[in-house]
């Protein structure tokens, strides 16, 4: 994923139904955010939330942490408005 600034979207993708997606990144339509606790077997280039890091590239508890996540992004307790949240990507060598 190049580095930059990206703005997550709620939206329908065509293969996935409704998810949460970083748009326009670099040759892609979107990285999707969604639950996946083994990077190597359920992600294909997608970002999963964990609640736990149990070993490189594991994790638990990846669904509830996409719950928190997406109420984080998009929705305060005290109103309906969309929030605006960015991810920023870098890389520190």
């Amino acid at each position: 994923m190049p580095e930059g600034r990206y703005k997550p979207q709620r939206r329908q993708y065509p293969r996935h139904g409704e998810q949460i997606g970083l748009p326009n990144v670099l040759n892609r339509e979107a990285i999707l955010i969604h639950p996946a606790n083994n990077a190597l077997k359920e992600l294909l280039g997608c970002i999963a939330p964990v609640t736990a890091l149990t070993g490189e590239g594991q994790g638990t508890g990846s669904r509830a942490a996409l719950t928190l996540s997406a109420q984080s992004f998009f929705y305060t307790h005290y109103t309906t408005r969309p929030r605006q949240f960015v991810f920023t990507v870098s890389f520190v060598y």
